[in-house]
């Protein structure tokens, strides 16, 4: 019987996945899959890496939203365990998930039939990876300001909420950009530097952006006219691609350095990171997803 380790966040969303447990345990038992469970918490999950280990399971299945996702790969790398992934959306942004398009039954067998695909990693500053986006400006800081309360009651709405008290806010800042050697400089409200091309709830930001390919694709928004935000509000909120707007500085390199005059912090998916400056690399086709 194959052994996999389903990590699920308590907290998560509306906190509800634990009333999806038990349905979820049927499913993979009956395709002859034994899941040990990881509660995640808040604070010291330093037994992760030792639940791995004594458990001798043969995956790892993230059950939350992407910030759960990130915290699941950066405990495998940085305790080098080579083991396929999975990821069962259940936050408030499931930015990841949805861009895997695996409905329930079919991730289920492919976990059952060790169907995986190879994904690339961003690598910042040498020591946190994140499997989505790398982001800061204006706006980044939101997801960490938003009460989980609210957050769990609202979705993503805490967040488009949250943002409107931060319009009087709304400044470019400078940046200075160094992609693969080339350099550039901008005034931008805020850049993302993306593996997948689902960012905050729209499913195709970039035309470009794919998650095997070896590159990360970095979308800066630059200081522009209402006009200009307008109308660049109205592509994301069509589904429309945004790179190559003029109002966006659209690069795609291996590697990132981004510096700024500014006082910036880092958001890796979703998560509160570094401040600038960030060295952000592409790590090859670093792990496996169930897919």
């Amino acid at each position: 019987m194959k052994k996999i380790l389903l990590v699920y966040n308590p907290v998560s969303g509306h906190a509800a996945f634990k009333n999806r447990l038990d349905a979820v345990i049927e499913s993979f038992q009956r395709r002859g899959i034994l899941l040990s469970i990881y509660r995640t918490c808040e604070g010291d999950n330093s037994t992760f890496a030792d639940c791995v280990k004594i458990s001798g399971v043969e995956g790892v299945i993230a059950a939350g939203g992407d910030g759960t996702l990130h915290a699941v790969i950066n405990w495998l790398k940085k305790n080098s365990l080579d083991l396929p992934v999975g990821v069962l959306g259940s936050g408030t942004s499931n930015d990841f998930a949805t861009h895997l398009k695996l409905d329930d039954e079919t991730f289920f067998d492919a976990v059952a039939h060790g169907h995986t695909r190879p994904v690339d990693l961003g690598l910042v500053n040498g020591k946190e990876f994140f499997v989505n986006v790398a982001s800061a400006g204006v706006f980044t800081s939101i997801a960490h300001e938003v009460n989980s309360r609210l957050k769990n009651f609202l979705g993503k709405s805490a967040y488009y909420l949250r943002g409107l008290g931060e319009l009087k806010n709304f400044r470019a800042v400078p940046l200075d950009i160094t992609a693969d050697g080339q350099k550039f400089s901008v005034e931008a409200f805020l850049f993302l530097v993306l593996n997948s091309p689902a960012v905050a709830g729209f499913k195709k930001i970039s035309a470009t952006a794919q998650i095997d390919d070896g590159k990360l694709d970095l979308l800066a928004l630059k200081k522009s006219s209402t006009a200009g935000l307008l109308s660049l509000t109205k592509k994301i909120l069509a589904g429309d691609a945004v790179d190559g707007d003029e109002n966006i500085l659209t690069l795609q390199a291996r590697t990132f350095e981004i510096k700024s005059a500014a006082k910036l912090v880092g958001d890796f998916d979703g998560e509160a990171g570094d401040p600038l400056p960030l060295k952000i690399e592409t790590v090859d086709r670093a792990i496996k997803f169930f897919a």
